[in-house]
């Protein structure tokens, strides 16, 4: 079974009680916060965020691959991808969600 999805909205709704900072300003730092990740991505940094995790782009080797539509080879080409590590806490608790 798939697991729910948590939109920027809810996230907002979520933080909006927690904090004297209003939908509006929350979803715009939300946003700010963002945009300097996919940054720092695009200009090739490591974004550590302690206790939560680190993103990364990581470069994916070129291979052959199949068309599914029509069943031709394709050569794709190195290219980056942007990853995602847990840190230590994070990854823990989430080895035990689905036994």
């Amino acid at each position: 079974m798939g697991a729910e999805k948590l939109t920027k909205a809810e996230i907002i709704e979520q933080i909006y009680p927690k904090v004297r900072v209003s939908k509006k300003n929350i979803h715009t730092i939300l946003d700010l916060f963002f945009e300097e990740v996919k940054s720092g991505l695009l200009e090739d940094r490591v974004i550590e965020l302690r206790g939560f995790g680190t993103f990364e782009i990581k470069t994916r080797k070129g291979r052959k691959a199949r068309n599914p539509k029509t069943g031709d080879t394709v050569q794709v080409e190195n290219h980056g991808v942007a990853v995602f590590r847990p840190g230590r806490e994070l990854k823990q608790k989430a080895w035990s969600l689905r036994k």
